[in-house]
C-alpha cells in the first residue's frame, strides 16, 4: 500500500501533511471571505473528491474535464482526481466554444467540474457533448450536481489504486502551428522524478509563500508556485484574477516570500511606481518571470523597484520539468539569460542543418518527465520525439558560460502578454465572417504585452464590413487576448513562390500601415 502514496502524483505532498497538519496551505481570495485551508484539510478533501469520483464510476485511465478559475478546489480536484487514477483535463477558460468543444471530445472526457461563471459557454458545450458526471459551483446548471454538497457527501477515506508509472497524471492541452489543441500526456513517474530532483538539488523551506495571480490552468501557476510550495510545508495565496494594484498590496500584506508571472504582469506593476515605494516587501526574497521572452531592460527596472533578486524562468509542457534554471553553486544569471542545464536531464542545441551547435539552435530535452507522447497523435509524435529527446520549437542562443538566451519559436506561433496566439487559430476565426475573404495574421511589437496580433484582411465582393466589427466579431466569438489590436483591409495577400501567404511581407506592410510605432492599449 506504501507504494500505492509513493508513487502517485496525487500523494505529492504527505510528508508535509504530517508534518504540518494544522498548518495553512491555501489561502483563497476569490471570495468576500479569504479562504484558508490546512494541509490536513486539503488532504481529506482530496480523499473525498476521489472516493467521489470513485462512486460516481468513474475508472483508472478515464478523462476529467476540468474549466475551473482561480480558487483553492482547483488544487483538490486536479490532485484529487490523480488519487483515482483519473486524468484531469484542466481546460483554458479564455479559449472560444469551439476549441473547448473540441478539446473535450478529442481527450474522450467522460466527466466535468466547472465554474460556470469561468465560461459563459461551458455548461451547454458540456451538456451537448452529453458527459455521464457532471459537477458545478454554484450557480449550479439544472441537471448538475453540487460540487460542495457532494463532495462532502462522498466518503472521507480512500484507498488508491494501483497505477503503472507510465499511467497518465494529467493531460494539459497546448496548440501548435496547426491551430487544434493537442493532449499532453504527463506520466505520475515522469511529475515525480522532477518533484523530488528539485527537493534534492533546490530544497524550498517551510516557511516560504508564494504568490499566485496568473491562471492556475496555466504551468506558470502550478510548476512556480502550488506544487513547489505544497510539497515542502510552505503555503500559496491564490488571486482570482491579476490586477496591479491589488497584487502588490497582497504580496505585502500576506508577507509572501516568492511571485511570478508572465512580463505582461510586471510591465503592469512598474506603473505603480507609487504604491511599490509605500509598500512593506521585507518577506519578498525572489520574483520570477517566464512564459514568453523576457526583455533584459524589464528585469532590471523590476530588480531595480522591488530591491530582490529577479530571475527569468522557462518552461514548456510538453517537457514535463524545468530543465534550464540557477545554477547548483548560487551564481545568478545574467538579465535576459534563463540559467544553464540543469542535472539528470539532458539537453542539447540543433540547428536547422540537423547538426548539434554549442551556441544556437533550437532546444531538444531528454528527460524522465518528457511527455511520453500527444494524445491519439502518433505522426506528431514522430516528428517531434526523436529516441526520447523532445523538439522543443524553442530557439535559444548559449554562451561561453553555459548559459541559455530564449530567442523565440521556431513555427509561427507567438506570445501575448502570457498567452500563447496562433494566427492560424485566428484567421480561421475571422473567416466565419461572411465579409471575408481572406486574412493573414501576424505579430507586432505591443507596449504591455510584448507582442499583439495585427490583421490583414481582403473582403469578399461587395462585402462591407469595418475594423470595428471584425473586432466586435473576433472578442464575441474567441478569446479576448488573441482578438486583432488593428485590422487593415488590402485588394490581396502578399504571396510567397509557393502560392501561400508570405507572412514576412504581411508583416512588413502591416509594419508600415503603423508606421512603425508600437501598439499600445489592452
Amino acid at each position: 500500500m506504501a507504494d500505492r502514496f509513493k508513487d502517485n502524483l496525487g500523494y505529492y505532498f504527505r510528508d508535509a501533511v504530517r508534518k504540518y497538519p494544522t498548518k495553512v496551505a491555501l489561502i483563497d481570495l476569490s471570495r468576500e471571505k479569504p479562504r484558508e485551508v490546512t494541509y490536513r484539510e486539503l488532504d481529506q478533501r482530496h480523499d473525498h473528491f476521489a472516493a467521489l469520483m470513485h462512486q460516481l464510476g468513474l475508472k483508472p485511465g478515464d478523462r476529467l474535464a476540468m474549466s475551473i478559475g482561480n480558487r483553492f478546489e482547483f488544487v483538490e480536484i486536479m490532485y484529487g482526481a490523480m488519487r483515482a487514477g483519473i486524468v484531469p483535463v484542466p481546460l483554458n477558460t479564455k479559449l472560444g466554444s469551439d476549441t473547448i468543444a473540441f478539446t473535450i471530445e478529442n481527450a474522450g472526457c467522460v466527466g466535468a467540474v466547472i465554474e460556470p461563471s469561468a465560461n459563459p459557454h461551458i455548461a451547454g458545450i458540456v451538456d451537448k457533448a452529453g458527459l455521464k458526471v457532471k459537477l458545478a459551483f454554484d450557480p449550479v446548471p439544472p441537471g448538475w450536481m453540487h460540487y460542495e454538497h457532494a463532495l462532502m457527501g462522498a466518503p472521507g477515506r480512500f484507498d488508491p489504486p494501483k497505477i503503472a508509472p507510465d499511467h497518465p497524471s494529467f493531460q494539459p492541452y497546448t496548440s501548435g502551428s496547426t491551430g487544434r489543441p493537442k493532449g499532453v500526456v504527463l506520466t505520475h513517474a515522469g511529475q515525480l522524478w522532477w518533484i523530488r530532483a528539485l527537493d534534492k538539488y533546490w530544497p524550498a523551506e517551510s516557511g516560504y509563500r508564494a504568490l499566485a495571480a496568473v491562471p492556475l490552468y496555466h504551468k506558470n501557476a502550478m510548476a512556480g508556485a502550488v506544487k513547489p510550495m505544497l510539497q515542502c510545508g510552505g503555503s500559496v495565496v491564490i488571486l482570482p484574477g491579476f490586477e496591479p494594484r491589488r497584487f502588490l498590496r497582497v504580496l505585502s500584506e500576506y508577507r509572501c516570500t516568492h511571485a511570478g508571472g508572465v512580463p505582461a504582469v510586471f510591465t503592469l506593476l512598474l506603473q505603480q511606481k507609487d504604491l511599490i515605494k509605500s509598500l512593506d516587501f521585507s518577506n519578498l526574497k525572489s520574483l520570477k518571470i517566464g512564459s514568453a521572452p523576457t526583455p533584459k531592460e524589464l528585469m532590471d527596472a523590476v530588480e531595480e523597484a522591488f530591491g530582490i533578486p529577479v530571475a527569468e524562468s522557462y518552461g514548456l509542457t510538453e517537457g514535463g520539468p524545468v530543465m534550464i534554471g540557477p545554477r547548483l553553486d548560487g551564481k545568478p544569471a545574467p538579465h535576459g539569460s534563463c540559467g544553464v542545464a540543469w542535472p539528470e536531464g539532458e539537453v542539447k542545441l540543433v540547428g536547422t542543418d540537423g547538426r548539434v551547435s554549442d551556441n544556437y539552435g533550437e532546444l531538444w530535452v531528454k528527460n524522465p518527465g518528457v511527455t511520453p507522447g500527444y494524445y491519439n497523435l502518433p505522426e506528431v509524435n514522430r516528428q517531434r520525439i526523436v529516441d526520447g529527446w523532445l523538439k522543443t520549437g524553442d530557439l535559444f542562443a548559449k554562451d561561453a558560460e553555459g548559459f541559455f538566451y530564449f530567442k523565440g519559436r521556431t513555427d509561427d506561433m507567438f506570445n501575448c502578454g502570457g498567452e500563447n496566439v496562433y494566427p492560424l487559430e485566428v484567421e480561421n476565426l475571422m473567416l466565419k465572417h461572411p465579409a471575408v475573404a481572406d486574412v493573414s495574421v501576424v505579430p507586432v511589437p505591443h507596449q504591455i504585452k510584448g507582442e499583439a496580433p495585427v490583421a490583414l484582411v481582403v473582403k469578399g465582393r461587395n462585402a462591407e464590413v469595418d475594423e470595428a466589427a471584425l473586432k466586435a466579431f473576433c472578442l464575441e466569438n474567441g478569446p479576448a487576448y488573441a482578438h486583432p489590436r488593428r485590422i487593415f483591409f488590402d485588394e490581396s495577400l502578399p504571396l510567397n513562390g509557393a502560392g501561400k501567404t508570405d507572412r514576412l511581407l504581411v508583416k512588413k506592410r502591416v509594419t508600415e500601415l503603423l508606421g512603425g510605432t508600437p501598439l499600445g492599449g489592452s
